[in-house]
């Protein structure tokens, strides 16, 4: 088994790097919370006191990092030269695609094999071992990347060079805000035309109005299966996060000259929920603002 550093331990990492020591990979981790480097020693992680020192030796580098920025000083100042040179790295935080092509190909000028490879499936697929990568990168680094990720993931999927897992990260999420805003609509106009939400389902399920948002996701309560609006919408994908993956759509969208307006007026509505206090409550939840508008509250 491999000796892999992993450099990020929040709600996502820490369930990542859980399910690489499982798989009986060696794996030495940092983070700048004390909390998050007990939980990775309680699963069975080595606690690093840096990143530099998590990086020697080993044979694949993993990060799961906020922001674009994070990444780029990460790698740029703790990374390069502490890894070796044979070592794979892989970033799976989800940031803006020019940042991962730059930070790409700095790695490639420093003789290192990297990809981008962000995650779909949240913290309850992260901790359970299913995520989906959506990996960039060329065709070695990725067959050097694939069975660590695999060690994490139900689906390791090689989208193109690098920055192509970012870039199918943020398209495929701008899927998933549209459409989880018109899953509401359609929930709250069936109800006021005074269908059943549960027989609005069962029909729309089973039509061509269905998607997940509406078959694995419903933003109602005791409707298909057990979703965060079960858990008064907790425990779930943030809307802070769902807002963040928008604006970095919206701001690849401007910069490849692509026309976005569903994609815009969904940024927009998760702009005005987060703002309105409802950062980490589950992306769905937003059916609970969309109500209060239809009903003239807001």
């Amino acid at each position: 088994m491999a000796r892999i550093a992993f450099i990020g331990l929040g709600n996502m990492g820490g369930g990542m790097a859980a399910n690489l020591a499982k798989a009986r990979h060696s794996v030495v981790a940092f983070d700048l919370s004390e909390a998050a480097l007990e939980r990775a020693e309680a699963a069975g992680c080595e606690r690093a006191t840096n990143a530099r020192e998590a990086c020697a030796e080993a044979a694949a580098v993993v990060t799961m990092l906020p922001a674009g920025r994070n990444v780029e000083a990460v790698y740029t100042a703790e990374v390069f030269g502490a890894a070796p040179a044979s070592a794979v790295l892989i970033d799976c935080s989800t940031i803006d695609v020019a940042t991962a092509r730059r930070v790409s190909a700095i790695a490639e000028e420093r003789g290192y094999d990297m990809v981008d490879a962000p995650v779909s499936g949240g913290i309850a697929a992260a901790a359970a071992g299913t995520l989906t990568f959506m990996v960039g990168g060329s065709d070695e680094a990725f067959a050097k990347a694939e069975p660590i990720l695999s060690a994490m993931g139900k689906a390791v999927i090689h989208a193109g060079a690098g920055g192509s897992g970012q870039a199918a990260k943020i398209c495929n999420n701008m899927v998933l805000g549209a459409t989880m805003v018109a899953t509401c609509e359609a929930f709250l106009l069936a109800r006021k035309l005074g269908l059943d939400p549960q027989t609005f389902y069962d029909i729309a399920s089973q039509s061509s109005g269905q998607s997940w948002s509406l078959t694995s996701y419903a933003p109602l309560p005791g409707v298909g299966p057990q979703t965060p609006a079960d858990r008064d919408y907790q425990g779930g994908f943030a809307a802070a996060l769902m807002l963040k993956d928008l604006t970095l759509a919206m701001e690849a969208g401007t910069q490849a000259g692509a026309d976005t307006p569903m994609g815009r007026r969904a940024a927009e509505l998760y702009a005005a929920f987060v703002e309105d206090g409802h950062a980490t409550t589950d992306f769905s939840g937003i059916i609970r603002m969309l109500e209060a508008r239809s009903e003239g509250g807001a």
